[in-house]
């Protein structure tokens, strides 16, 4: 039913106490809103130490205590006051801003809805003064030490309408412990304090941002993340992203803050997602701590009430400053890289229970067989002598000399000395191993490595294909595969439509496909890195994305997805038995390969179990 059309009123000037309550209704959504809002403030007047206290999710009470530089007893009633600051006074003031908070009416906005209370001393004074309800109370003295304190009660105490869409207690407090992290992250210069109706919730002390970062996002994102400081003129991005393989099922581990605020920005975001594209599930989300830094006069904080949002003034350059910074970052995870190595199971991670592994790519159904090495190249009765378990570095080296390089790998095998590998110049080690036709076991210098052969030598193959596509735009030619017979298969209208259609989209991917008939199409050539895969197969795939997503799409867009597919149809499959020296090789491809920590899908290609883990299991020591 629509309601009644209001009779005619004149135009006339709202009184202050509803303007400052409708600014309410923008500023102040919740008792988190507060918390932010407050906390903002005691960080732009210096605060080293803060303290907040919340009652009833704070709903009931907001008290938040900081070091800061303290307000003059003079100036007290004009923090309550309307579009009153000290922090910007000129059109460029708000053009460079600098501050947290600026707009001058948070303060006002809350004591319009909630009873608000201002203790504070600075430095020259010789005790604290107050000031109780509005701009209109008296200043008083009172007590107190150096800095401020904003007391705020009862929210909402006289809009009951606001009250009633409030959430429960505890829902409530737990948007207000969110906004407090969320500024802890990004100032661990500071030490901050959270107690809820009477109890201290957390405790951080001023530390550096790598021990702050895992108290309050856990040790499990410590133990999984990657450093990433870059600069680029103005541009300073700084921080900690997460490894694919700790990423999570939803978004809640991802911190973003621009000259120190926290924001929610879709083109930041955007560079971010894109970042991790070929490294991670689509379905799946990353966590990071990331921060950038830069003149404040390229960014307009100024576009949202709660100025959780952004403008850049050149919103391309810092999308592709940030996409480009996290995507080194990621392309370093290869297991030649300091602190990329996926975490290791460690002995305290080994318990009774038994570990599941689950297969992604293959469902086999095949015995437990394990491919072991024979006959033993070593004297009857050593340590050496049994096949398939661990052998000396020099005897491995002479292992991984013997053979050429087989279809898997055209890497060159260089000899490997007892001293390199004790080195750990060969950070997978060298294979011991296959196990259920899946999984390659190796020995490195810390234990035992795992490796899922086929996660593997996909991101090998996948890494392979971008740059081979990507030589194209310096004008070098893929290398094909010319088929000596080619490979006919019965095709429907729409794919001999398709492939008609994008012929020059195909020879640009190094694929040769024409139709023969209405009904028929012969692949006659493919690209050498998959020559050893079902061309037919391959055919199939490529012309249903052509078909879907177009030609020119393909190639820009959707290019890392379709490469992924002809990637996996190419790489090895379970229950091949690899020869000692084709596993040797993997590993040492996978060495040399970016991002060959996570397939394409960003799960773990290898696992490090160490040897304190295996003596744990076995009880050595106990």
């Amino acid at each position: 039913m629509n309601a009644p059309i209001p009779a005619h009123r004149p135009i006339q000037a709202l009184p202050d106490q509803l303007i400052s309550q409708i600014a309410a209704g923008e500023v102040v959504e919740r008792p988190s809103a507060v918390v932010k809002e407050l906390l903002e403030n005691a960080l732009d007047a210096g605060s080293t130490q803060i303290t907040v206290r919340l009652e009833e999710g704070g709903v009931k009470r907001i008290a938040i205590t900081d070091n800061g530089r303290g307000i003059p007893p003079e100036q007290l009633p004009l923090a309550l006051a309307r579009h009153a600051t000290s922090k910007i006074s000129s059109l460029h003031d708000l053009e460079n801003v600098n501050t947290l908070g600026f707009r001058g009416e948070a303060l006002a906005s809350i004591a319009a809805v909630a009873a608000v209370s201002v203790t504070s001393r600075t430095a020259d004074a010789a005790h604290a003064w107050e000031i109780v309800g509005s701009h209109l109370g008296a200043v008083a003295p009172s007590s107190g030490a150096l800095g401020t304190t904003i007391d705020v009660q009862d929210l909402y105490f006289n809009t009951p309408a606001r009250r009633k869409f409030l959430k429960s207690e505890q829902t409530e407090y737990g948007h207000c412990a969110e906004v407090v992290r969320r500024i802890a992250l990004a100032r661990p210069d500071v030490s901050f304090t959270l107690s809820h109706n009477g109890r201290t919730i957390d405790q951080w002390n001023v530390c550096e941002m790598a021990r702050r970062s895992a108290h309050i996002l856990g040790n499990d994102f410590a133990a999984a993340r990657l450093p990433i400081d870059e600069s680029a003129g103005p541009l300073r991005i700084h921080g900690y992203a997460g490894l694919p393989t700790a990423s999570k099922a939803r978004a809640d581990g991802q911190f973003f803050y621009v000259n120190g605020r926290y924001v929610r920005d879709k083109l930041l975001v955007h560079a971010v997602r894109a970042a991790y594209q070929d490294v991670l599930h689509g379905d799946r989300f990353p966590s990071y701590v990331l921060a950038l830094d830069l003149d404040p006069a390229l960014v307009d904080v100024n576009v949202h009430p709660s100025k959780i949002e952004v403008r850049f003034r050149d919103s391309r350059a810092v999308h592709q400053f940030v996409f480009h910074a996290v995507q080194r970052a990621l392309a370093q995870t290869s297991a030649t890289s300091f602190g990329s190595v996926p975490a290791p199971l460690t002995a305290g991670d080994i318990g009774g229970g038994t570990s599941t592994w689950r297969r992604e790519h293959e469902q086999t159904s095949f015995g437990a067989q394990m491919s072991t090495f024979s006959p033993s190249p070593y004297p009857a009765g050593s340590r050496w002598d049994t096949p398939g378990v661990a052998q000396t570095a020099d005897s491995y080296g002479a292992l991984f000399a013997s053979s050429a390089p087989q279809t898997i790998t055209q890497m060159p095998q260089p000899v490997v000395s007892a001293q390199a590998m004790s080195n750990d110049e060969y950070p997978l080690g060298f294979a011991l191993a296959q196990l259920h036709g899946i999984y390659i076991l190796a020995q490195n210098t810390k234990g035992l490595v795992l490796i899922d052969m086929h996660a593997a030598h996909e991101r090998i193959l996948y890494e392979q294909l971008k740059t081979a596509l990507d030589a194209q735009v310096d004008g070098q030619e893929m290398q094909v595969q010319a088929l000596l017979i080619p490979v006919t298969f019965f095709a429907d209208a729409v794919e001999v439509g398709t492939a008609q259609e994008n012929q020059d989209t195909l020879r640009k991917l190094g694929f040769d496909i024409g139709a023969l008939s209405p009904t028929t199409l012969a692949v006659r050539s493919v690209p050498v890195l998959l020559k050893n895969a079902d061309a037919q197969t391959l055919a199939r795939d490529v012309l249903r994305d052509v078909r879907e997503f177009g030609g020119s799409r393909v190639l820009i867009e959707r290019r890392n997805e379709l490469l992924g597919t002809l990637a996996c149809h190419t790489a090895v499959r379970a229950n091949r038995i690899l020869t000692v020296p084709e596993m040797n090789a993997l590993l040492r491809q996978m060495e040399s390969t970016e991002r060959a920590d996570q397939c394409n899908h960003g799960r773990p290609t290898w696992v490090q179990l160490e040897i304190s883990a295996l003596d744990k299991l076995f009880l050595r020591g106990q």
